[in-house]
C-alpha cells in the first residue's frame, strides 16, 4: 500500500511539475526517479487520481490534475447520485449488494467506482435496479458501510 501511495504522489508531482502530453513520457519520467510501473498500473493510476487531458491551444493535448476544489465538487456530485439512488445495502464475505430505486444503478455504481474506494475491485451494474460491488480479499461488509458512511456521512443505513 505504501508503494502505490509514493507512486501516486509521484505521478501527481511529475504532471503538476511537467507538461505531459504522453503515458510514455511520463512512464520514462518515473522510470528515472525509480519507479518502473507498467502502462496499464498507470492508466489505472491515471483514472484513479482523475487525471485529464487539456487543450494546448495548438493541436495537441497535455494531463492536468484536478483542483482540490474540482475534486470535492465532484465527490460531492457522486454522493447525491448514490443517495438518490440507492435502497438498501447488503453483504456477503466477498460482495455488497446495493438495491436501487429502479433505473438508478448505472449511476450508483458509477458512483461507487467514482469515489475510489481501495476496498472494492469494481461494480456491476445489474440492468435496473441492483449493483454487485465486489470488495478486496479481506474487506468485510462492514468495513464496506464505514467506508460509505465516511465518504457520505448523510447515508442513512437504519
Amino acid at each position: 500500500m505504501k508503494e502505490r501511495l509514493e507512486r501516486l504522489k509521484s505521478i501527481r508531482s511529475l504532471i503538476k511539475a511537467n507538461r505531459m502530453d504522453s503515458q510514455e513520457k511520463l512512464l520514462q519520467l518515473l522510470s528515472e526517479v525509480g519507479i518502473n510501473v507498467t502502462q496499464a498500473t498507470l492508466s489505472r493510476d491515471l483514472k484513479y487520481l482523475k487525471v485529464g487531458k487539456v487543450s494546448d491551444g495548438n493541436a495537441g493535448y497535455y494531463y492536468t490534475i484536478p483542483s482540490d476544489e474540482e475534486k470535492r465538487e465532484s465527490e460531492r456530485h457522486y454522493s447525491q447520485d448514490f443517495i438518490r439512488g440507492y435502497v438498501s445495502i447488503d453483504w456477503n464475505a466477498s460482495m455488497a449488494v446495493v438495491r436501487t430505486f429502479s433505473g438508478h444503478s448505472d449511476s450508483v455504481a458509477l458512483a461507487i467506482d467514482n469515489m475510489g474506494l481501495d476496498e472494492v475491485l469494481g461494480t456491476i451494474a445489474g440492468r435496473d435496479n441492483v449493483v454487485f460491488v465486489s470488495l478486496k480479499e479481506g474487506v468485510s461488509g462492514e468495513d464496506f458501510i464505514a467506508v460509505m458512511k465516511k465518504k457520505i456521512p448523510e447515508l442513512d443505513l437504519d
